[in-house]
């Protein structure tokens, strides 16, 4: 619940950023969590951080004209919203999917602020993208647009000032065209000014597993803290892009069993266990769809809700508010115990709660899928020292990142009489680290 001072501040969010729910749904998650940190910190009211830490510090819209394969000149939006670049330069992906607004746009760069903080790395927080949708395009129409983005948008990054990555709708093949295209306007070969790059020029290793392999080693984590083992624990995970599958690699050579996964269209059950080699080379190669995946396997294939498949732990790695209050009482019914945001905000806030009334143990997506960004950083800093460092290596860096959000937000929860909850030990956890740099750095 928030305070008359919050709610007030809250109210202003609103009336400011109209037509932006995810936004506002992003800012009061957190504003619901912070009340207790700002009465033990008075300073941070007195200069109105939070205010402050809402608003964005700049947000960038601008035009995408492109043509197409039948010589069609296409127009899209695209837009970059640097929201806090107290810790470091602005850090968050590019999204190109028809659902790119401003107001998903400042949800996602205001969850990364906090993300970026708990990673513990000298980074801050943005996104950006645009309302292209690359399915069914050719390469070379996504070669066209990609380098028309970059023409604007490489004037408002760099190195120092703001580091995009890939999000949905935005891979490999999509970095190395907008790379490329900063590097003929620049002149620069600037390795650092983009992450998610190929491996073979200046991308790291891991970075394409980052994101779902964190989101498995925070589970690790949580159950650990239970005395538990994912080893033959039944999984559910939503999605079947890059986080899905690679959040299924990790969980399988862990012991688990991934019993569903799905996509826009539907999803799959396998009792024994998804066919993880398949499932690559449809979506990773063919960029298929799962009926695909279902035929060559003989899964069952369906429309209705994944949540309804029984599971141990869920791991919703699609999208935002794709898991609503109805399907979290479900998951429940169904003996679900652990629910591990691999997606950006992809439960609602009454699924959250059904959750923390159910018992459930959750982990909030600023906290548990912050293995992308912070693998990113790491690949920022193997571009600054001009290095490249072994698979092992970097995944055991991202394992200790991860293990150190966990016990972060364990301890912060613990500190401010919440134990075990991990959405206020991220929130309050998160906020404190901005909140500090912002006062440290003055009236700016």
């Amino acid at each position: 619940m928030l305070n008359d001072s919050l709610s007030a501040i809250y109210d202003e969010i609103v009336i400011d950023n109209p037509a932006q729910p995810e936004f506002h749904q992003a800012a009061l998650e957190v504003l619901e969590s912070i009340g207790p940190a700002i009465d033990r910190h008075p300073e941070f009211a007195k200069h109105k951080i939070i205010q402050r830490i809402c608003e964005p510090e700049r947000q960038i819209i601008f035009r995408v004209p492109w043509q197409d394969d039948s010589g069609e000149v296409q127009v899209n939006r695209g837009f970059r919203v640097q929201f806090n670049s107290a810790l470091g330069p602005y850090k968050g992906g590019l999204r190109f999917s028809p659902s790119v607004d401003l107001g998903v746009i400042k949800f996602l760069g205001f969850e990364q602020v906090f993300k970026n903080a708990l990673s513990g790395q000298p980074i801050g927080g943005g996104k950006g993208g645009a309302d292209f949708d690359p399915k069914g395009r050719s390469d070379g129409e996504v070669m066209r647009f990609c380098q028309s983005f970059t023409t604007e948008l490489y004037r408002h990054v760099g190195e120092l000032t703001d580091v995009p990555a890939g999000d949905i709708g935005v891979g490999h093949r999509e970095i190395g065209f907008m790379f490329g295209q900063y590097k003929r306007i620049t002149n620069r070969y600037e390795s650092g000014v983009i992450t998610g790059k190929g491996v073979t020029w200046g991308g790291s290793l891991v970075r394409t597993e980052a994101t779902g392999y964190g989101a498995v080693f925070f589970a690790e984590q949580m159950l650990a803290a239970r005395g538990e083992s994912i080893d033959g624990k039944r999984c559910v995970v939503s999605g079947s892009g890059n986080v899905a599958i690679y959040a299924i690699e990790k969980l399988q050579q862990l012991g688990a069993v991934v019993v569903a996964c799905s996509d826009s269209g539907g999803f799959v059950h396998e009792p024994n266990g998804i066919d993880l080699d398949l499932l690559k080379q449809v979506k990773l190669v063919e960029r298929g769809r799962l009926t695909a995946y279902a035929e060559q396997s003989g899964a069952t294939f369906s429309t209705e809700s994944i949540w309804d498949v029984p599971c141990e732990l869920a791991f919703p790695c699609a999208t935002q508010n794709e898991l609503d209050d109805t399907e979290a009482r479900a998951l429940i019914a169904n003996g679900c115990r652990f629910v591990v945001e691999g997606a950006n905000m992809p439960c609602t806030t009454a699924a959250v709660e059904t959750f923390d009334a159910g018992g459930v143990a959750f982990g909030p997506g600023k906290a548990a899928n912050a293995g992308g960004v912070a693998t990113s950083a790491l690949e920022m800093q193997q571009n600054a020292s001009r290095d490249s460092w072994t698979f092992e290596h970097t995944e055991q860096r991202l394992a200790e990142i991860m293990a150190g959000i966990h016990e972060t937000c364990l301890n912060v929860a613990d500190d401010y009489g919440a134990p075990g909850n991990y959405v206020v030990g991220a929130n309050i956890a998160g906020f404190d680290r901005v909140a500090r740099a912002m006062l440290a750095l003055g009236l700016i």
